[in-house]
């Protein structure tokens, strides 16, 4: 490119935790893709060659030189771009490592930068591992001035991206980042590049992970926003992406130079830190001709973009784990309905099985919805009665349960059973078994330890009950037709393990519940603030009771998709040993 401009390759990456040699290849084609599309600079995401987050493997000292060894592999043969990758980087003297991006050119390691602002709230705990970099890192390239930073070090306002983009004349800010989902997290990532683009009057390049990662969905959709915050460039969300982008440097110079308030901005951010300055070689400008523009994606609307996360957390957990199908209870609930929608969406039909374990409770209505859904999916399905294990264990009880009548312990067997028969299944056949609980149950323990909670992987975990309907009609609704069975929507929910049970015969009502739990769980608020909020005084009590005793089983569940500002597991860790309350 000319001096006036500069083209910027998003490389969009699903990589693996520990998967040097793949992750590694994945890189060398986007560099090799790059250099064809006449790229200056490819970008990968954060901690590209070990991947977002390898957590305790960070401790290992072997992984971080096994790590570091790619780098240098990575080096050697990047020998006609500049390309920016995450990975971590390993003080020998000192035994520090360091959140850190390579600027690799001409077959050296040209620069390393350490992330300064390491978070540590929500899901995040980079403290542990991390020693913060304490030098913005600003480069130039072909006449242009590019600030890099990683992550965190472009959320935090008057940082970081205000050092480069001001006090040090970055035209360019380049971000390397692991950006989780969460609902609405696409709306809230684009806010923060064009708040940043517009008070620095820089562009912003913003280059997210994709894929999943355990408990964490990564989303993508990364993006070029120029020195007005336009948009320039975007990625698809929750699939891997590459897309080129040509950045209007004179554009940047001219708008700073009318800018009567930019020099003083400049003044302002100059004692912040003390950035670090590096050359790179030039590179000679090629006759590459722009690429083809690719068009926007769509903006998914909130049910969909939800929906989405779910089937990439799901083959991404299935896959990366070495499994190839999973086995699902089918109740002919709404639940197991949804879990096997995503299931079948993520894997394809043929990697989905359905089990219907009827007992003599169960209704011919759920049978029916089972099997429906199961038609409409096109996955396979077996029966395996309960009757006659559950016959078995009353017998064997018989004695000791003498005088003592039957209650939930009867109840919560049926739901053992059922576990059982999922878990021979996939000991017998190596499928992973999707635990089908949401995340209301999950709150308030109405669920069964070692039944309906068994399982290697709960998909929606985290998703209220009153917003599981809401993802079924909105499957339906893309589908055209009822592909969730109607009768599965709106028939009252019941675990089935008594006669004529429903799940209000327990619980407030959902609409009821999920606002009580929104507020406790994912707002911390008191009992006292929801109460005064205007919700019902006893219930309110119940439900903050239920879920604070109830922690003891959410240790013990299955890993499970977050979709929500405050998910149980890494994102709200509570003692199960605990005597406050609120």
């Amino acid at each position: 490119m000319s001096k006036n401009s500069v083209r910027i390759a998003l490389a969009q990456t699903n990589t693996t935790v520990g998967a040097f040699d793949a992750n590694c290849q994945k890189i060398l084609e986007h560099i090799e893709k790059a250099e064809d599309q006449g790229a200056d600079i490819v970008i990968f995401p954060e901690l590209t060659v070990p991947s977002y987050f390898p957590e305790d493997l960070l401790l290992k000292k072997k992984f971080n030189e096994d790590n570091r060894r790619h780098l240098k592999q990575l080096a050697a043969a990047n020998q006609r771009i500049v390309s920016i990758v995450g990975f971590v980087d390993h003080d020998q003297d000192i035994d520090n490592i360091y959140n850190a991006a390579a600027i690799l050119q001409s077959g050296e390691i040209a620069a390393v930068y350490h992330k300064i602002c390491l978070p540590n709230y929500s899901v995040f705990d980079e403290k542990r591992y991390f020693v913060p970099g304490d030098r913005p890192l600003v480069f130039d390239f072909n006449d242009t001035r590019f600030g890099l930073n990683i992550c965190e070090d472009i959320w935090v306002p008057d940082g970081v991206t205000e050092c480069q983009g001001l006090s040090a004349g970055a035209e360019v800010i380049l971000s390397l980042s692991a950006s989780p989902y969460y609902m609405d997290k696409r709306r809230h990532r684009i806010e923060i590049g064009v708040t940043r683009a517009r008070f620095t009057r820089s562009a912003v390049v913003y280059l997210n992970l994709v894929g999943g990662q355990d408990e964490l969905i990564f989303d993508g959709n990364s993006f070029a926003v120029d020195h007005r915050g336009e948009i320039l460039a975007e990625c698809h969300q929750f699939q891997e992406d590459f897309r080129v982008v040509d950045i209007d440097v004179a554009a940047i110079r001219r708008f700073r130079e009318s800018d009567e308030n930019y020099q003083s901005d400049r003044e302002a951010y100059r004692s912040l830190y003390q950035a670090e300055f590096i050359r790179l070689e030039p590179k000679t400008a090629g006759s590459t001709p722009k690429p083809a523009a690719l068009p926007s994606p769509k903006a998914l609307g909130l049910h969909d973009e939800i929906y989405q996360a779910l089937v990439l957390g799901t083959r991404d957990y299935v896959r990366k784990n070495g499994f190839s199908k999973v086995v699902i209870g089918l109740s002919g609930g709404i639940d197991s309905a949804l879990t096997a929608a995503i299931a079948t969406d993520a894997l394809g039909p043929k990697n989905v099985v359905g089990v219907l374990m009827p007992s003599e409770i169960t209704s011919k209505t759920s049978i029916v919805d089972a099997l429906a859904l199961a038609t409409n999916l096109g996955i396979h399905t077996e029966t395996v009665p309960i009757k006659p294990s559950f016959d078995t264990y009353v017998e064997a009880l018989a004695d000791i349960f003498k005088n003592v009548p039957p209650d939930t312990t009867e109840e919560n067997l049926q739901a053992r059973i059922r576990g059982n028969i999922l878990m021979a299944l996939s000991n017998k056949f190596g499928w992973l078994v999707l635990a089908t609980g949401n995340k209301s149950e999950t709150s308030v323990g109405y669920s069964t330890l070692y039944g309906d909670m068994a399982g290697g992987f709960a998909v929606i975990k985290d998703v209220p009950k009153t917003l599981v309907y809401k993802l079924c009609e909105s499957r339906n609704k893309r589908a055209g037709t009822d592909l969730i069975p109607r009768s599965s929507i709106e028939k009252a929910p019941s675990a089935e393990l008594s006669p004529n049970q429903t799940d209000q015969d327990s619980l407030p009502p959902y609409e009821l519940l999920d606002a009580i739990l929104e507020e406790f769980v994912e707002n911390d608020k008191t009992v006292k603030e929801i109460i005064a909020a205007g919700f019902p005084r006893e219930e309110v009590i119940r439900v903050a009771r239920l879920v604070d005793i109830n922690e003891y089983k959410r240790r013990q569940a299955a890993p499970g998709i977050k979709i929500t500002n405050k998910a149980f597991g890494k994102d709200r860790r509570m003692p199960i040993t605990n005597s406050y309350h609120t």
